[in-house]
């Protein structure tokens, strides 16, 4: 329940349309609760008197009662309404601006699919709470002790009959909550889970059906599809019991009424106007107990998805800027100093270790290595996608902790293993790289990319639509937009990821030359050919997490065999 009013405090301004809801439900159930009593007066007085103007003035009363009540319910709707989808709103705002501000470490705590349940069915559910809750939330136990109170004034016998049956419904009600409550969390992780293969199989669908395994995945799909029903209906089959419950112990407490009731008209000891008003106000508070019930399984469900909209907010951020930080990074120098690092602190090994290595400003820096040897991890350290686990890594002559993230990162350019492109058009995807970047600059760093080939043949040219993903472009061009785009940063170091692999050789020497022209500029290229770094100024070759060695493409292969191994079978390759 903490979660939830903790959440409660995201509603800002919305928290006046909430409190005015409260009201107009205040007031709507007191114009209700009077009807009965007017009512009572209607048949022992002017029924009885065949009073004809008493039984119209209060028929008119009854009347305006029910109209304001009406009125009232109406304008409820709107705050209502208004409260729950502005909280909604806000709450998701809050979790998409944590997301942001979330580190690689961050994200490896969630999967993608439970950050996008978190972020609609979850606060979907908050919702529901207040739109659906609210209501009966403030009118249940109002009409509830307005009801009770009215009913001892009336008849004070008979309202005894209240106090045995409402102990005995609040305990039933109570179990049912108990148990349901564990349950609704459970059903949103099996719709995580749900949400998760729908994403791998729509955004691998092209391997799917590669591989021709389309049926696997439905039934991969089936089986956790029929565990969400299967959840959903043994959590629900719990949850309906509170209608079977209170409807056993509500209309034995009616029965009663009417028995006792009865004998006390006959004995003269109550009216006929009375009792019928005495039953008004017994299915008044009928009503407003199964009102307070349906509360609490909407709580129960709600506060489920209150806990794990909490985790998001909750989640501490593992890389943050110092306060006052370096704005400006001076040079493109970067200097590892006994760095080790590992991506969760329980894990048995480091990813990297001991790694000391010094890098000029200007050099450009091929790095070599077999599958798994940490090259991507050593140059993720650099913009601080991670920090180093121990030692530190300095770019500028400064250690990055010291800047300012933004500053840092707008600094480093990075082509990333796995290409990313949005929907859209190649200008809007270049302009991630540099917003205020005029088609010219677009189009030279096109040039440099090797990209301006293909999109010159097209009619449409920077509008070219890409698609989602980029998925109009094939793998190679992919990789040349991203590769422009990092270049319209003009940052102080470029990262490639193997960001070559997919373009042919003549392509990628196209690019390598153009990209040789860039004076003053760190380049880090991490590549899989020889010849994709043999004219560097320096080729880093690392070997399960740690630098083997370092030196020109001449002094490599004259003393190391890691690299000597990884020529022989390239140049056999090449000459078979």
């Amino acid at each position: 329940m903490s979660d939830f009013r903790r959440l409660l405090s995201y509603l800002g301004r919305y928290r006046i349309d909430m409190v005015l809801g409260a009201v107009l439900v205040f007031l709507e159930t007191g114009a209700e609760l009077v009807i009965p009593v007017l009512m009572s007066d209607l048949i022992d007085v002017g029924v009885a008197a065949r009073d004809m103007d008493y039984i119209l003035q209060k028929g008119f009363q009854m009347a305006l009662c029910a109209l304001f009540s009406l009125i009232t319910g109406l304008l409820y709707a709107r705050f209502a309404a208004r409260a729950a989808y502005g909280w909604g709103a806000r709450l998701r705002e809050a979790e998409y601006q944590k997301l942001q501000a979330f580190s690689f470490s961050n994200l490896d705590h969630f999967s993608s699919a439970s950050l996008i349940t978190r972020l609609t069915s979850d606060v979907t559910l908050l919702q529901n709470a207040v739109n659906g809750g609210l209501r009966p939330l403030v009118r249940g136990p109002v009409m509830l002790i307005l009801g009770i109170v009215l009913a001892f004034v009336m008849n004070a016998e008979l309202s005894v009959v209240f106090l045995v049956a409402s102990p005995i419904l609040g305990a039933v009600l109570l179990s049912i909550v108990r148990k349901i409550a564990p349950m609704y969390r459970r059903l949103q992780e099996v719709m995580d889970r749900l949400n998760r293969t729908v994403q791998e199989n729509v955004t691998a669908i092209r391997a799917v059906k590669a591989f021709v395994r389309g049926e696997y995945e439905e039934e991969k799909f089936g089986s956790v599809n029929r565990e969400l029903a299967e959840t959903g209906e043994k959590t629900f089959h719990f949850a309906v019991m509170n209608q079977p419950a209170f409807q056993l112990v509500m209309y034995s407490a009616v029965v009663l009424i009417m028995w006792f009731g009865g004998s006390m008209v006959q004995r003269s000891a109550l009216q006929v106007g009375d009792l019928t008003g005495f039953l008004s106000y017994v299915f008044q508070i009928m009503n407003s107990l199964m009102m307070i019930s349906n509360v609490f399984l909407l709580l129960s469900r709600s506060l489920a998805g209150a806990k794990r909209v909490s985790e998001v907010l909750d989640e501490a951020i593992v890389l943050t800027s110092p306060e006052n930080g370096e704005k400006t990074v001076p040079d493109g120098s970067i200097e590892f100093r006994d760095v080790s690092f590992k991506y969760r602190a329980d894990a048995a090994a480091f990813a990297l270790s001991h790694v000391n290595l010094r890098i000029n400003a200007g050099q450009t820096v091929g790095i070599l290595g077999g599958t798994g040897a940490a090259k991507s991890t050593l140059v993720q350290l650099i913009p601080r996608l991670y920090d180093a686990t121990e030692g530190e890594v300095l770019v500028g002559g400064k250690n990055v902790k010291e800047y300012d993230l933004a500053a840092l990162r707008d600094a480093v350019g990075i082509v990333l293993q796995k290409n990313v492109l949005f929907s859209g058009t190649v200008r809007e995807n270049l302009a991630w790289g540099n917003p205020n970047a005029t088609d010219e600059q677009m189009w030279q760093a096109l040039k440099i990319a090797a990209a301006d080939e293909f999109l010159l043949h097209g009619k449409q040219g920077l509008d070219t639509d890409l698609g989602q993903g980029g998925v109009n472009l094939s793998g190679g061009q992919k990789q040349r937009v991203c590769i422009a785009r990092a270049l319209l940063k003009e940052p102080k170091i470029l990262i490639f990821d193997d960001s070559t692999s997919a373009v042919d050789m003549a392509t990628e020497t196209n690019i390598r030359q153009a990209l040789a022209s860039l004076t003053g500029m760190t380049k880090l290229i991490i590549a899989q050919r020889i010849s994709s770094v043999k004219n560097t100024d320096l080729i880093l070759v690392l070997d399960d997490g740690r630098l083997h060695d370092a030196g020109t493409h001449e002094e490599l292969l004259a003393r190391d065999p890691i690299y000597q191994e990884i020529y022989a079978s390239q140049v056999k390759k090449e000459a078979e």
